[in-house]
């Protein structure tokens, strides 16, 4: 019986035990017996689901800093096969004392929910750095992360998201984005937080860039998986306002990389004699000509290339991370400037990060 358990369950893990039961016609009782009696084989989830225990778990950990951004996180998770690697089990520790921005946090959102995808037992562990818990609940990071993923050393029973929700200006909680049927009232609300921020004279020009990030999400997600967005807004000596619009689809070249042979002959023949990476010297075509989709609407596919036009009045940094990689843009001196990452820890999906720098930040209300 217990070779047959642990058969079935290499090839169809997190099974209660009375559908182990129904599968292999044995009695229930004695196969929870037998699964409780070899918790060295067998490991059982919150939702009660048994699976096998992994010959390795992976344990990923932040390193320690007093605030993570997206450059230590991607340094943490380098050369860690966390998505495809053969652990069942990965478990995330957060580092003593740590802040987290919002752009790091979009990322750790992003590849938790997407292990969960591939039935892989999750683990954030805040042991080490239990104040980060109230933000993370403030911004409504355990709203979106899937019900199942265990956080240590406890999960918050209500969320000061759904409480306060609206209350503080400098904070847009993270919503979900449908990518069949968004919900158009999120370029808004950003917009909203951003004018009481950053002023008035930022308003149009961030409903602008929001909107236009924003319909990345259903353009170029392919995906069934919901989106997100969110906004934080940052004081101290240098303020700034971090805007992440994310989704987990095949994303911006995912999406245009195919079609380029019939629909762009020109621009492939330009990629391929670059010397940069295709991807990312596809991304850097996007968004300093723009008009690439695959749709035939006119006026489809200039969202890049208007965000990075308003970033050069505004000295903004937009990053944009795909699958392995990470395209990097921002103004010197009045000149656009491009940087990238290869070789990153693979996340699917298009992440996005519009961080305004501001001279002085209003107070909100």
């Amino acid at each position: 019986m217990l070779n047959k358990i642990q058969i079935l369950l290499s090839t169809c893990p997190e099974l209660k035990a009375k559908n182990i039961a129904e599968k292999l016609s044995l009695d229930r009782s004695a196969v929870s017996k037998i699964l409780h009696d070899n918790k060295d084989i067998f490991v059982q989830d919150l939702g009660y689901q048994w699976s096998l225990i992994s010959d390795s778990e992976l344990k990923v950990e932040f390193m320690e800093c007093s605030w993570m951004s997206a450059d230590i996180f991607e340094e943490s998770l380098l050369n860690k096969n966390v998505l495809d690697g053969n652990h069942s089990a990965v478990t995330f520790v957060i580092a003593k004392d740590c802040n987290i921005l919002l752009e790091a946090l979009a990322r750790i959102l992003a590849i938790c929910n997407q292990l969960r995808a591939l039935k892989k037992k999750v683990t954030i562990d805040f042991s080490n750095c239990k104040k980060s818990i109230g933000y993370f609940s403030r911004i409504g990071l355990f709203d979106q992360l899937e019900k199942d993923i265990e956080i240590k050393p406890y999960r918050p029973m209500k969320s000061r998201a759904t409480t306060y929700a609206g209350n503080n200006n400098s904070v847009v909680e993270l919503r979900s984005i449908d990518p069949i049927s968004p919900d158009r009232k999120i370029p808004k609300n950003l917009k909203e937080s951003f004018e009481v921020c950053a002023g008035k004279s930022y308003s149009q020009v961030a409903f602008t860039v929001l909107s236009e990030l924003f319909g990345n999400v259903y353009e170029h997600s392919g995906s069934t998986r919901p989106g997100f967005a969110a906004l934080q807004a940052y004081a101290g000596k240098k303020p700034h306002i971090q805007t992440v619009i994310s989704d987990s689809g095949v994303g911006i070249v995912g999406t245009l990389m195919p079609i380029l042979e019939k629909k762009y002959p020109e621009l492939l023949r330009k990629i391929n004699s670059s010397k940069l990476d295709p991807r990312v010297a596809l991304l850097t075509e996007v968004f300093l000509k723009g008009g690439f989709s695959k749709s035939d609407d006119d006026g489809r596919g200039l969202g890049l290339k208007r965000s990075a036009g308003i970033a050069k009045q505004f000295s903004a940094k937009i990053s944009v991370r795909q699958e392995t990689f990470e395209l990097r843009m921002n103004y010197v001196n009045g000149q656009i400037k491009f940087s990238h990452s290869l070789g990153l820890t693979k996340i699917l999906g298009t992440h996005i990060c519009f961080d305004f720098l501001l001279d002085d930040m209003p107070k909100s209300g």
